[in-house]
């Protein structure tokens, strides 16, 4: 476990050093509208975790349990869902065949892509998903069962964005990433926008304020999304605790940079997670909210796994990352959390198979 302090706290890096990023929104309001006309969804478990917390010995541990968020495993359901169903009612329609003859095309380690799928095949569009060699077949039959032509390119997820955007310039399809950069804004923050829903509700099912919440980070989509929320509920009270792969300390060392970085490393076993580059809306949010960044060894995200599915709380190594940061940080005896902490962590996908 490492941690990285962020001197950015409260103003956040300058918008001309990330090209311009906006702050990622803050409007739950208008994912509850849109979200409360759709058939699938509910909101998802706050779950009580005492004797975790007893465990550590901290007085309180909630875990917001999105694994079977719109049925479809993953707290992504949330996000290209939300922006084909928003483009799909700017049409005036929004019926099942409102967005039919277009092509939504994306890269993904899985969950993303099923976003995509369902959203697309909802309002009568086409899918292609690009997969790298490294995601699990699993991934791509659950991606085709849902409607999506799954297509696979290169090792790594950076090797299946280029190929998903050089196959949405050659045909004209419309690209949905859940990451964002250099003249690729107005998709992933409407898409980020959707992650504020589980906050939300989380804050509708505490009894009162965390003073921790960690926070898993890819690309830095959920991180972010939560953390400018819950920075709009409570201030500066919580102190908020990025956590990433070791393999993949893309926005610590953009934190350390100031700006922007590219990463490199060895394939991590939290393989939603394993993203060498973040989001540029993402990183823009969280130098401002964002209090610590630390990264966690491939030891320290698998060892809480036996015990989760022991308490029916199986998932994988990216889903529990948030948990697994809590536990590290706990152990190495970090200042500030102590036995009158109550932290709130993040369940984000069911496991694999």
């Amino acid at each position: 476990m490492k941690i990285t302090e962020n001197p950015f706290r409260g103003a956040g890096i300058a918008p001309d050093k990330l090209f311009g990023a906006p702050f990622p929104s803050t409007d739950a309001g208008a994912v509850t509208t849109l979200l409360q006309r759709c058939p699938a969804a509910a909101v998802t478990p706050l779950i009580d975790a005492g004797a975790f917390a007893a465990e550590l010995g901290i007085a309180g541990l909630s875990i917001k349990d999105e694994r079977g968020r719109m049925g479809l495993g993953s707290f992504k359901a949330l996000g290209a869902a939300y922006v084909i169903a928003h483009l799909a009612q700017m049409t005036g329609d929004a019926g099942p065949a409102s967005l039919a003859g277009r092509t939504f095309v994306t890269a993904s380690a899985g969950n993303h892509g099923l976003s995509v799928a369902a959203g697309a095949r909802a309002f009568g569009a086409a899918s292609v998903v690009f997969l790298s060699q490294s995601v699990p077949e699993v991934f791509a039959e659950r991606l085709a069962a849902k409607g999506a032509r799954v297509c696979r390119a290169g090792d790594d997820y950076e090797a299946s964005m280029k190929a998903a955007l050089d196959a949405a310039e050659a045909n004209g399809w419309t690209l949905l990433s859940d990451s964002s950069w250099p003249g690729y804004m107005d998709l992933p923050h409407r898409l980020m926008e959707g992650y504020l829903a589980m906050i939300d509700e989380a804050a509708g099912q505490l009894r009162s304020p965390p003073t921790h919440i960690f926070l898993q980070a890819g690309v830095g989509g959920l991180a972010g999304a939560v953390a400018a929320h819950a920075r709009k509920l409570w201030g500066d009270a919580p102190q908020i605790i990025v956590v990433e792969p070791e393999a993949a300390p893309a926005l610590a060392e953009s934190i350390k940079a100031g700006a922007s970085v590219v990463t490199t490393g060895p394939v991590s076993c939290m393989g939603r997670l394993d993203c060498k580059e973040p989001s540029l809306i993402a990183l823009r949010g969280l130098s401002c909210d964002a209090d610590l960044f630390m990264t966690i060894t491939e030891a320290e995200a698998s060892a809480i796994l036996p015990r989760l599915a022991d308490h029916s709380l199986a998932t994988t190594a990216s889903g529990a990352a948030g948990l697994a940061g809590l536990i590290a940080a706990r152990a190495a005896g970090h200042p500030g959390l102590g036995s009158s902490a109550h932290a709130l962590v993040f369940l984000s996908e069911e496991p694999e198979g």
